[in-house]
């Protein structure tokens, strides 16, 4: 009977997890009303950055990470991060005196959030496999946001921000290949970075009609 009360307790790894929640939460609302803010302070060059899905993705993946949870915490993280985030945008723009309507980007962040936080989970994991997926995915999303922005919407933004998109996706390939250190493990990356950028620049056109729309 005792072990089962003590069982009952919270362990320190729960507090661990609940500290983290919440600093990710409070983190992702306050840089989410940041952005909105960004939107009229960034140089032209790096403007893209507030106003595109690889925007909010990195901060994302940066708190999740921060936090280094499993990738099942990861994956709740994620969505919660990218669910605070447009909150925080519609806070500051209201701030601002602008109206921003959630609803889009917020279901966006209830799909892709899981994806997203358990990706970043896996990077910073020790596991292989998850660490090669979680990667590939992430450096899609970076490369097939800076296509579209080299492309689609190149006549209305400057070329910087993509092509850090594509620098940063390239890189982010090469530091995690060069961290496991097996060719394997290495051409599984680069094939899931592929199918990640075809996907994701289908979904990128779709997302950001409707974001303009």
């Amino acid at each position: 009977m005792a072990g089962s009360l003590r069982s009952s307790y919270p362990s320190a790894d729960d507090g661990r997890v609940i500290r983290s929640s919440l600093l990710v939460v409070v983190a992702s609302l306050a840089l989410g009303a940041l952005t909105s803010w960004a939107q009229g302070v960034l140089p032209d060059a790096l403007a893209s950055f507030a106003n595109s899905p690889s925007g909010w993705t990195l901060l994302t993946v940066l708190l999740v990470a921060a936090a280094r949870p499993s990738i099942a915490v990861g994956s709740v993280l994620g969505v919660a991060s990218f669910v605070s985030l447009v909150l925080g945008y519609q806070l500051g723009s209201a701030v601002r005196g602008l109206t921003y309507d959630p609803t889009l980007w917020g279901v966006v962040g209830v799909i892709a959030g899981p994806f997203v936080g358990a990706a970043a989970a896996a990077i910073v994991g020790r596991r292989v496999l998850p660490a090669v997926l979680g990667a590939g995915a992430l450096a899609g999303v970076l490369v097939s946001d800076g296509i579209y922005g080299l492309t689609v919407v190149a006549d209305s933004t400057s070329p910087v921000y993509w092509t850090l998109c594509l620098v940063a996706g390239t890189v982010l390939v090469l530091v995690v290949a060069a961290r496991l250190r097996s060719v394997a493990a290495g051409g599984l990356l680069l094939a899931t970075a592929a199918a990640a950028t075809g996907v994701l620049s289908l979904g990128y056109g779709v997302l950001n009609a409707g974001f303009s729309g």
